[in-house]
């Protein structure tokens, strides 16, 4: 219903009136969604300070979960389904890559997995990039040290372990995740977990073909080396 003054108005004023209030509108609308588009984007590129390394925010979503998924697919498809991607690996925390703060943030960080009552067998693995001031050895030795503080039926286990401990150095950044079935997945590798296992096998065979063929050609050039010595000495 109009007013009174609403009513009194010619029909081009409230014409331009209407259109006023429609493209104010439509531009309101515009910046909220922009705006909410914004803060709910569930992927974000973000810079990581390092060659060849892709560093992807996440919204809403658990990082260990969505990567398991996208292997457990490709593992089980067999389907290649990427052509640049070497490793997929879910970053689930961050520090400081300094040991102290390293020790400081995973003795909470390791509680999910490994405080009692939970417990499993676990193995740490370890990179860094574009940083010299850490020791492999040490991160390793400390972090071993905190799982097993958590829960003294935390077990090592380098075969096929429950957990796999990801440890990424970037800079003066330490990321840190655990995840399953890093074994069956190739170490979360993307061009070889679409492998069959017999693929697997003739690659092992022809690489052991191979090392046993450098072994011979060796051997041969020994014996070759010998028989000249020989002929020499009877000369």
């Amino acid at each position: 219903k109009f007013s009174d003054h609403e009513e009194r108005l010619s029909g081009s004023d409230r014409e331009e009136d209407e259109d006023d209030v429609e493209a104010a509108l439509k531009k309101e609308v515009g910046q909220i969604r922009a705006s909410t588009e914004q803060k709910l984007r569930r992927f974000q590129s973000v810079e990581s300070g390092a060659n060849n390394v892709v560093f992807i925010r996440t919204q809403g979503i658990e990082p260990e979960n969505l990567v398991h998924h996208i292997l457990k697919d490709m593992h089980t498809t067999k389907k290649k389904k990427t052509r640049v991607i070497l490793r997929m690996l879910p970053i689930s925390g961050t520090c400081k890559a300094f040991i102290e703060d390293m020790k400081k943030y995973t003795e909470t960080f390791f509680e999910p997995w490994f405080k009692a009552p939970n417990k499993g067998t676990f193995q740490i693995v370890y990179k860094a990039r574009n940083n010299s001031h850490m020791s492999r050895e040490e991160v390793i030795k400390e972090l071993a040290g905190i799982v097993g503080s958590l829960n003294p039926e935390n077990k090592v286990d380098l075969n096929n372990p429950q957990y796999t401990v990801v440890v990424e150095i970037i800079k003066t950044v330490c990321c840190l995740s655990v995840v399953r079935d890093y074994v069956l997945f190739r170490k979360y590798n993307l061009q070889e977990v679409v492998k069959s296992n017999k693929d697997v096998q003739q690659n092992l065979s022809s690489l052991t073909e191979e090392q046993n063929s450098e072994v011979v050609k060796t051997e041969t050039e020994e014996e070759e080396k010998r028989s000249e010595e020989v002929k020499e000495e009877n000369k």
